[in-house]
């Protein structure tokens, strides 16, 4: 399992998740942020554990994120 975690408050709206790696990540319309689709808040950081078969997309958004707010962990 790969556990990903955004912390969404610092988003910039950059869209560069939404577009590697869909599956997880969409962009609000509310906000411009992104959004980790599916996911749990706590304090501001959402977080998922997914699947490893994921792993390339979603290495590919933790690499473009400019901000640098998306982490993902294999457990």
């Amino acid at each position: 399992m790969i556990s990903i975690t955004l912390q969404r408050d610092k988003c910039i709206g950059c869209n560069y998740c939404a577009e590697v790696c869909p599956q997880f990540f969409r962009m609000s319309k509310k906000d411009g942020k992104s959004v980790l689709l599916n996911s749990a808040d706590k304090k501001g950081f959402h977080f998922i554990k997914v699947n490893h078969i994921f792993e390339d997309q979603i290495q590919q958004a933790v690499k473009v994120c400019p901000v640098k707010i998306i982490t993902a962990a294999i457990s």
